[in-house]
């Protein structure tokens, strides 16, 4: 598809048209970004999948605690995807949108909801860190970009999913 200049476009048209984006970051830059945050969107949306279906299935002596804090977890994700994707559309890139997607590029493990309760805790912790790698990755280039928006969006992520894993790990020490 050709990218088109603003200037240069034909409103008119039924055909599928992009318009150039003239935001003061590179083509490259908008890229390598994107494709960072799609991997981000992957790896939330996997976690969140998992975080629910611990939800859902946790049994054990901390039933209560972890349904709870796995109910706080999945419902501050879930809102979060919705503007990493957004963020993703604003640099001019499409979504990966499906679970065949995201299972291509996740690092997060397939949720298993035969664990026991520590076994699940342990799973969310390892998937919070994950997230947290993978955001430091795409952080970089856009603080080498002066992409504000995405560092502040990614800055933002990086704290929940670090205070996560804390709470998590936690749990898990004695």
């Amino acid at each position: 598809m050709e990218v088109l200049e603003l200037d240069k476009v034909d409103v008119k048209s039924v055909e599928r048209k992009r318009i150039k984006l003239s935001t003061g970051i590179s083509d490259n830059a908008r890229s390598e970004i994107a494709h960072g945050l799609s991997t981000v969107l992957a790896d939330t949306y996997c976690l969140m999948l998992m975080t629910q279906n611990y939800h859902w299935n946790i049994k054990g002596m901390h039933f209560k605690a972890i349904h709870e804090i796995t109910e706080e977890h999945y419902q501050e994700m879930f809102p979060a995807i919705d503007d990493i994707a957004e963020r993703i559309r604003q640099l001019g890139y499409d979504v990966p949108g499906t679970l065949n997607d995201f299972n291509e590029m996740t690092s997060i493990n397939v949720p298993n909801n035969k664990l026991g309760e520590q076994e699940m805790v342990a799973d969310l912790l390892e998937g919070h860190e994950a997230v947290t790698r993978t955001i430091r990755k795409t952080i970089e280039p856009a603080a080498e970009a002066t992409d504000e928006a995405t560092v502040d969006l990614l800055t933002a992520r990086l704290q929940f999913h670090e205070k996560a894993a804390w709470m998590l790990r936690s749990m898990l020490e004695q």
